[in-house]
Parts: C-alpha cells; sequence; structure tokens
C-alpha cells in the first residue's frame, strides 16, 4: 500500500531547506495570499467601512446593495488594487520568513525544543518583517475604503497624496497596531494551523504519508479554518483600531494618543464591531491560502506543511 502511495507522490525536485526551497515557499505565499485577499475585497471594504461608522449601514447586503446600486461591481471591489500589492508583499514575507525561521529556530538552534513554542517564535519573527512591506500599501487601502468621498481612487494617487502630504512617515503611521494585529494574528494562525494537522492525522489514525497529496491539502483546508477563525479573534481588537487611526488619526497626534482618544469614544465594545463578518472572512482566507499555498509545494514536489 505505501509503495503505491509513494508511486502517486511527484518526485522532489529542490532539495529541502535550500535557498530554492524558501525561495520556492516564499512564492508559494505570494500565490497564497495575494489572490485571496483580493477576492474577498467586497467583505473587507464593508468590515472597514463599518468598523469607521457603524452607522454607515444596517447590514453588510444592505451596504453592498447600496454600493453596487451606486457604484456598480466596480464600488463593490474599491481598493482591490492596494490589496492585492499589499498582501503579495507580506504572503511573501510571512511564508517565506516563516520556513526560514522555523529551520532556524528548531532544526538549527534548538532541535529539541517544544515545537509550538518553535511556531510561535518562527511565525512572530516572520509577521514583524512581513508587515513593514504590508504597512504602506495597507495605510493607502483603508485611507481608499474607508472615506467618503474616497481620499484616492487608485494606488497610486493615494501614494502620491500621502507621501506628498505627510512624508514617507505617513505611509507608516499605522505600522505599531499593525504589529499588534498582525503579530498575534499569525502567531495564532500558524501554530494553530499546525497542531490543528497533527491533531487531525492523529484522529485519522494515520501518518501523513499514508494520505495522497489531495487527502493532505484537504487536511490542510481544514485546519487552515480553524485556525483563521482563532486568528480572528485574537486579533480584532487591534484591526479595529488599525482602521480607525488610518481613517481618524490628526495631523501631528501619537499613536498612543490617537488610540486613547479613539478607545474613549468607541470603548470596549466598540473594539469589536464587525467580527462575525471577520471571521467568516478571515476563517475562510485562512482556509484557502494553507490550501493553496499547500498545493503548491505538492505541485513542486514537496511535502505538505504540518503533521510531522
Amino acid at each position: 500500500m505505501s509503495s503505491k502511495i509513494e508511486a502517486m507522490r511527484p518526485q522532489r525536485k529542490i532539495e529541502m531547506f535550500s535557498g530554492t526551497y524558501f525561495a520556492a515557499c516564499t512564492l508559494g505565499g505570494i500565490v497564497a495570499c495575494g489572490p485571496t485577499h483580493t477576492a474577498v475585497t467586497p467583505l473587507d471594504l464593508v468590515k472597514c467601512r463599518r468598523q469607521v461608522d457603524p452607522k454607515s449601514y444596517s447590514s453588510n447586503l444592505q451596504a453592498w446593495r447600496t454600493i453596487y446600486s451606486s457604484e456598480g461591481i466596480r464600488g463593490i471591489f474599491f481598493g482591490w488594487t492596494p490589496t492585492l500589492v499589499a498582501y503579495s508583499f507580506q504572503g511573501a514575507g510571512k511564508y517565506g520568513f516563516y520556513e526560514v525561521f522555523k529551520y532556524l529556530y528548531g532544526d538549527r538552534m534548538a532541535p529539541n525544543a517544544n515545537k509550538t513554542l518553535v511556531y510561535l517564535a518562527a511565525s512572530a519573527s516572520a509577521e514583524f518583517l512581513a508587515d513593514i512591506a504590508l504597512c504602506p500599501f495597507e495605510a493607502i487601502k483603508v485611507r481608499m475604503q474607508t472615506t467618503l468621498p474616497p481620499y484616492a481612487t487608485t494606488l497610486r494617487e493615494g501614494w502620491t497624496k500621502i507621501v506628498t502630504k505627510e512624508g514617507y512617515a505617513g505611509l507608516y503611521k499605522g505600522l505599531y497596531p499593525l504589529w499588534g494585529r498582525q503579530v498575534p494574528y499569525t502567531m495564532v494562525k500558524f501554530a494553530t494551523f499546525e497542531s490543528a494537522v497533527s491533531q487531525i492525522y492523529k484522529t485519522l489514525g494515520k501518518p501523513k504519508e499514508h494520505y495522497n497529496a489531495l487527502q493532505q491539502t484537504g487536511v490542510a483546508f481544514l485546519g487552515g479554518y480553524i485556525a483563521g477563525i482563532g486568528a480572528a479573534v485574537v486579533s480584532h481588537p487591534a484591526d479595529m483600531m488599525v482602521s480607525k487611526l488610518n481613517s481618524d488619526r490628526k495631523p501631528g497626534e501619537g499613536a498612543g494618543q490617537a488610540m486613547t482618544r479613539i478607545y474613549g469614544n468607541i470603548g470596549f465594545r466598540g473594539l469589536w464591531n464587525g467580527l462575525p463578518v471577520r471571521i467568516v472572512m478571515i476563517g475562510t482566507l485562512t482556509a484557502f491560502q494553507w490550501f493553496i499555498y499547500d498545493s503548491f509545494k505538492v505541485y513542486l514536489g514537496l511535502p505538505t506543511t504540518g503533521g510531522h
């Protein structure tokens, strides 16, 4: 049986943990994150607008109907360009650096360390770097989507406006809250995924090597959805604050001062505005990202993630 399974597997052509391997993982992160985030732009658009102004729409469906009636399908996907660029850069760093740090922290530096601690440290390090590339484009996206009339209608226009009025620092004014949102989010996302996949294979009763590529990517999808739900809940208050800061931060106002003022206006309950739609969005996103990422690795003849 095992010989038949091995015969079905693609022959590995890339050496594990080589420069080519890490480059392939980086490319896989782009493929997994850029298109998936862009595909859910309508969800993200409404989430951001309702976070900034809870009274703007009575429901998500009413929001899409209103936007579509006045702006058409283009309005529903408004902000897709900075979204695609932002999360392609972030995906490259998130997945590429995760594989690098997981190998460095685990296999090289502490081979006997608790695996969950390795996953947490590797994902935190990867996201810290990935957010530096994400932040400028996230700032433009949020301003475009949460201001009416829009702050800008294109990525290029948004970039030019911010740099002209605020300098390059204006592109990074949301970096600290972005780290506050994304680093815990990614730590939960990756560590929960790895643990969920291992638990799924334990429940199935056989090591992952006994399952074909399609079955393994199916496990990745399920593990990704479980991880996405947890990550969405953990990171939502910071996500709310990022949206508010990018749309409602006054000139010359420090990040801490702005967050204190915003929290005073919305309170603890306000930090959770838009959570249900974000759970659906992030759960679905994370599931498809892990499915695409592992499918890409399988296509290149590499093993799927987790379950070791």
